[in-house]
């Protein structure tokens, strides 16, 4: 039975950012949906797309009122029907697109007015996971690691079974030690986060020991607000204007610069963060059209894009 220990229901919150263009996978999203939508709208897995499945995961880490999503203004017309079952109030809409950062900032400045004490987990919407109970049973555990250790970010880490310079890498350092405990073999301290280093330097991480990032964390909300104040405090400064004027978002947006949440804060900030390793649990980042197709090969399944139509095999027969 999954529990959530210590980490009370009222102060657990799901953000799913859902905010990417997609751009690498638009070959594919264009044959299946007939137009170049982002991978997250697009019903790449058993007839749902990626970010249902992922409101469907963080249903089970929160209920369906405390879970909330960060869009883009150009894309509400996708996302309506997909994000019905969440209240309105808990779909950020932002203005543009400017990467993970400033769309981390302006979910957490929406979610700070309702839920200041949350504990967040984030999850990234263009994911496929085999296991979402065993996946969230994970979610927990960094989740209670955060409620013993509150001034640390906890990261989900992937053991690699390649070199994958599109991915993020996490070096754990010493397990670590709660409650007089060391919890060997399963959370570490962080020597070092890399993201997205080239193929030689990914071999060569992976053999040092380091994870995959899988951009899910956890944290105590007001612990990640003062972090990013402090590493990234001009843009975090522009977009703290919407707590007094929210009616100035697109004004603002207009004057933020594009910036990753992972190059700029994530991988400066080694020392404040954990990592879990994920066990039994098989995790792909589906951001290109190569990873998807080594998913379905893995499962012994043919994608159904590539499968004849019923007037094709007439055709053929």
């Amino acid at each position: 039975m999954l529990t959530s220990g210590p980490v009370v229901r009222s102060s657990r919150v799901a953000l799913l950012l859902a905010g990417g263009d997609g751009t690498r996978l638009r070959d594919l999203t264009c044959k299946i949906a007939g137009s170049p939508i982002p991978k997250q709208y697009c019903r790449l897995w058993k007839g749902s797309s990626l970010l249902e499945a992922t409101i469907s995961r963080a249903r089970l880490f929160a209920p369906h009122d405390r879970i909330h999503v960060v869009i883009n203004e150009n894309h509400l017309d996708l996302a309506k029907d997909q994000v019905s079952i969440l209240p309105n109030s808990n779909v950020f809409v932002q203005p543009l697109n400017r990467d993970t950062g400033p769309g981390m900032i302006y979910a957490l400045l929406h979610i700070e007015r309702t839920h200041p004490d949350a504990i967040v987990a984030v999850f990234p919407t263009d994911h496929y996971v085999d296991k979402d109970w065993a996946f969230i049973a994970h979610v927990f555990r960094a989740a209670n690691t955060i409620s013993r250790m509150p001034d640390k970010i906890a990261m989900l880490g992937i053991v690699p079974d390649r070199p994958e310079p599109g991915y993020g890498y996490i070096l754990p350092a010493g397990p670590l030690k709660m409650a007089g405990r060391v919890r060997r073999g399963r959370s570490y301290h962080v020597g070092a986060f890399t993201e997205k280093p080239s193929f030689e330097d990914s071999q060569a991480i992976i053999e040092r020991g380091a994870l995959w990032n899988t951009f899910v964390m956890v944290f105590r909300l007001q612990r990640m607000m003062d972090l990013l104040r402090e590493l990234v405090p001009d843009e975090f400064a522009k977009l703290s204007e919407l707590r007094c004027a929210p009616a100035k978002a697109a004004e603002i947006y207009q004057t933020l610069r594009s910036w990753n949440l992972s190059t700029q804060v994530l991988a400066r900030i080694p020392q404040h963060l954990v990592v879990l390793r994920i066990a039994n649990v098989s995790w792909s980042d589906w951001g290109t059209r190569e990873s998807v197709e080594r998913t379905y090969r893995a499962l012994k399944q043919a994608p159904f894009w590539d499968m004849p139509s019923p007037i094709e095999n007439q055709m053929a027969g």
